[in-house]
């Protein structure tokens, strides 16, 4: 609920602080006296298009503050949260327009973007007018209004929340469509290669060590060969082993002829024989050692060639081919339980769509139920708002072939203004006069329902007087038990149901200062029979126009 409206420098609004209390506040004042004006700088605090035209000339920038009171559970709570502010105590929108164009926002005293602000505002303060093209006579609303009418809140969720479902197992079918698909393209590559793979049996680390093999075997083989030639050097033919001993032998038995005159060279002998003895015996074993079979070679050579082949043929190395073929081993089981799973998929999706179509035709057939009995609230209000003559319609369509998250149906408010002309849609049917009409009628019929907790009539009685007007005034008091309502009006009956009377006037802004400057005051009494007078009388107040008054505000009060 607003509860305070301040103003500065907005137009011909120099300075205003306007307190709203609970019930019918009406808006009166002579034709210019600036009306409109307040009803901008409202807009401008709900989220509406800034303009620089706005601020009062001569100076930099006007601000308005609009401060609402709001239930804890209001969704304008939830909105703060969801965009970290400070969701207890008062909302405030504050917006500071400056003359070349800029505009700043704040929430709660913290910057934030129009688009929240107008996303705030909608849900507090609807603004209905002669010329309004937003709230009821948005053809986009209607659907929520009419369910709000019905309490089908719980049935609209429940087939949002089913449309959801059976959006995302269809998003899901898709998709493992998609993939089975491609898989299956792939089948027989997958088969080949898992097979080529699993016949080479690739271990990791094997590349290596077989690589390292063939290294050594090549090496062996050239080694062998010098190694055999020094064998056969010591234990061939050739030999000078045997030739050594036999001349040790000989030396050996001449040496007690020549005492000690041998014995080094003998004993040097014998050491070179047994130097010569384990030179034989380490070249036999290294030749055992270096024992070379081709065969080996060429199995090896063989491996290491197939497993880098496949390397090249995958692109990968030859380390990572165990992981791919478990892969593809994977992949080709996911291809067979794939189909299982589509099939699966499938018959979800077409039981979550049987589902919606069940929820959403019980609520289409709930809508058109409530259609028809808030054509006879509407119907019931018309006679006294001298529509008479007048048919006000919900026009329903429902198209299982186009469902959405709302279900099969569209909803638009029509009305026929006169027997046997056609009906139509209600902002192009309804002249001015009759729009506004129909849309207090409307307002009256929902009630709270699907309502902001304050609405704002812009001059919805233009053009009548006597007792439609005061059926007018009776409709905006009863709205007024249920939501706050701010009625801008030229109508006298109108005034005098109001629980808070507003006079807007325009003065002098200062005695040095030309220009003039717009002024709301709350009137008591006294005041407000004056005023009401006015609006009765004219330009000149008789004392039968303020007798009239009184019997107006005696009304007013007894309702």
């Amino acid at each position: 609920m607003l509860v305070h409206l301040s103003i500065r420098d907005i137009v011909l609004i120099e300075r205003l602080d306007l307190q709203l209390g609970e019930g019918l506040s009406v808006l009166t004042g002579e034709t210019g006296a600036g009306k409109s004006i307040l009803l901008d700088a409202l807009a401008l605090a709900l989220g509406g298009r800034g303009d620089g035209g706005l601020v009062r000339h001569g100076v930099k920038q006007g601000e308005v503050i609009a401060v609402f009171d709001i239930d804890a559970g209001h969704p304008a709570r939830r909105l703060l949260e969801e965009n970290g502010l400070e969701a207890d105590g008062d909302l405030i929108l504050r917006r500071v327009q400056s003359a070349d164009g800029r505009t700043r926002v704040f929430v709660n005293d913290r910057p934030s973007s129009v688009a929240l602000m107008r996303e705030l505002g909608a849900g507090l303060v609807e603004i209905h007018g002669q010329h309004d093209d937003r709230a009821l006579v948005d053809p986009e609303a209607h659907r929520r209004l009419l369910d709000a009418y019905g309490g089908l809140g719980p049935e609209v969720a429940e087939v949002a929340a089913a449309h959801r479902r059976w959006r995302e197992s269809e998003a899901e079918l898709v998709r493992h469509r998609a993939r089975v698909e491609a898989a299956a393209r792939e089948a027989d590559f997958l088969r080949s290669s898992v097979e080529e793979l699993s016949d080479l049996a690739p271990l990791v680390g094997e590349e290596e060590e077989l690589a390292e093999r063939r290294q050594i075997m090549m090496r062996s083989e050239k080694i062998a060969t010098d190694v055999n030639d020094a064998h056969e050097e010591l234990s061939g033919p050739a030999s000078p082993i045997p030739a050594l001993a036999g001349l040790l032998r000989r030396l050996d038995r001449k040496k007690d002829e020549l005492p000690g005159l041998l014995d080094e060279p003998i004993a040097r002998l014998d050491a070179a024989l047994d130097a010569l003895s384990d030179a034989q015996m380490g070249l036999e074993g290294a030749l055992r050692s270096l024992e070379f079979d081709p065969q080996a070679l060429e199995r090896t050579e063989e491996r290491l060639f197939a497993l880098r082949a496949a390397g090249r043929k995958f692109n990968l190395p030859v380390d990572d081919l165990p992981d791919l073929v478990a892969r593809m081993i994977g992949d080709l089981a996911d291809l067979d339980a794939g189909e299982e799973r589509l099939g699966q998929l499938e018959a979800d999706v077409a039981e979550r769509r049987r589902l919606f179509d069940r929820l959403a035709a019980e609520l289409s057939a709930r809508r058109h139920t409530a259609a028809k009995l808030l054509e006879g609230a509407v119907m019931i209000e018309l006679p006294d708002l001298k529509l008479e003559r007048a048919e006000f319609l919900v026009e329903m369509a429902s198209d299982p072939s186009s469902p959405s998250a709302a279900g099969i149906d569209t909803a638009e408010f029509w009305v026929r203004t006169n027997p046997g002309t056609r009906a139509g849609p209600m902002m192009k049917v309804a002249s001015g006069g009759e729009l506004s009409r129909f849309l207090l009628a409307l307002k009256v019929a929902l009630a709270d329902k699907g309502s902001a907790p304050t609405l704002v009539f812009d001059e919805i009685d233009t053009g009548v007087g006597g007792a439609v007007a005061d059926a007018i005034g009776r409709r905006l008091a009863r709205l007024a038990d249920r939501v706050q309502v701010l009625s801008v009006t030229h109508a006298p009956q109108v005034a005098a149901r109001a629980s808070t009377h507003l006079l807007i006037s325009k003065r002098q802004a200062r005695a040095e200062d030309e220009r003039l400057a717009t002024e709301v005051v709350a009137i008591m009494e006294d005041g407000r029979r004056e005023e009401i007078a006015r609006m009765l009388a004219g330009e000149t107040v008789t004392e039968e126009a303020r007798a009239a008054a009184g019997r107006l505000l005696a009304a007013g009060r007894a309702a």
